[in-house]
């Protein structure tokens, strides 16, 4: 029987079936033997194939292909990776630039990775009644910055459902996956717009301004307009995976577009005489912040590992 894997609790997901079921589901014995090296081989989103048993759950036997994925660098050292969510036709990264600070390499590292698996994004700027003066002028030139990249940006302020409908509108009859640092209000967004899912809401450390886990597992939901939401737990950090050195540049569309002008093709634009990428940040036509964000993929990669939190 088919299904579509909604919840992933661990050991166990909940498939909801053709036939309009839930199943608790369990990976077959076997099936971690196939050499994928993720923490977890199936994700929320995942078109997979079932046996029912006698117990009234089921075993997961078969994934179906995955039009898309996004995934991470597992802070688990012994795996190799995290996949977020499968099959999505968009992401949203909830961002806020306090309350907790989210920050520039954090963002970029997102948006490397959805560009590397072809996956739409738009940043959503929450909070934005609890930003001083200095704050909002900050989210501003943010804004700015992306949009003028090419990622769409909007603001809005969950807790008093600014913004609500706008962004209600461009989840209809879409699978997005809702993204970004605990605490920035991933939950509060789906209770506003899904009244009766309940989602719990964590507060905020005021020492340390970061968000404590609320979310400890995968879910999509159902949406009334249409549509699913995937709601994720927190990430503190974004590792990159998957990545090859020379494709990095690839998933900067600014750095990618300025490269075609370097003296040479295989130039990784830090040192290399006749370099275009150099030349426009120096010129602040590549936003500084961007570059240094794609010298530390670069650096993921030369290390290998998973380093430290951005």
């Amino acid at each position: 029987m088919n299904g579509l894997v909604i919840k992933n609790t661990g050991s166990w997901y909940t498939v909801y079936t053709e036939d309009g079921r839930y199943i608790e589901s369990k990976i077959k014995g076997n099936f971690r033997l196939k050499g994928i090296r993720t923490t977890n081989p199936i994700a929320v989103g995942d078109h997979v194939v079932i046996e029912e048993n006698q117990e009234g759950t089921a075993f997961i036997t078969q994934i179906e292909e995955r039009k898309n994925y996004i995934i991470r660098r597992a802070s688990n050292l012994s795996k190799q990776a995290h996949i977020i969510a499968a099959n999505v036709d968009q992401a949203m990264l909830i961002v806020t630039v306090n309350y907790p600070i989210t920050t520039t390499i954090f963002i970029d590292r997102f948006l490397a990775t959805a560009e590397a698996y072809r996956i739409p994004v738009k940043l959503v700027f929450n909070k934005t009644d609890r930003y001083t003066k200095e704050e909002w002028e900050y989210m501003q030139g943010l804004i700015r910055l992306y949009t003028m990249i090419g990622y769409p940006c909007s603001t809005m302020c969950a807790i008093q459902e600014n913004g609500l409908d706008a962004l209600k509108a461009e989840l209809k009859g879409k699978i997005t996956v809702l993204s970004g640092h605990s605490g920035v209000g991933k939950s509060t967004i789906i209770n506003r717009l899904v009244p009766n899912v309940n989602l719990r809401t964590g507060s905020i450390s005021e020492y340390h301004k970061k968000g404590m886990h609320t979310t400890t597992f995968s879910e999509m939901v159902p949406l009334l307009e249409g549509g699913y939401l995937i709601d994720t737990p927190g990430i503190k950090g974004f590792g990159t995976i998957d990545m090859e050195e020379a494709e990095i540049s690839h998933y900067f569309p600014e750095i990618f577009k300025t490269s075609a002008n370097c003296r040479f093709g295989n130039c990784t634009h830090r040192h290399e005489p006749g370099c275009a990428v150099l030349k426009a940040v120096k010129e602040h036509y590549i936003n500084e912040s961007r570059y240094k964000s794609y010298l530390s993929i670069l650096a993921d990669k030369e290390e290998s590992k998973y380093r430290e939190e951005y």
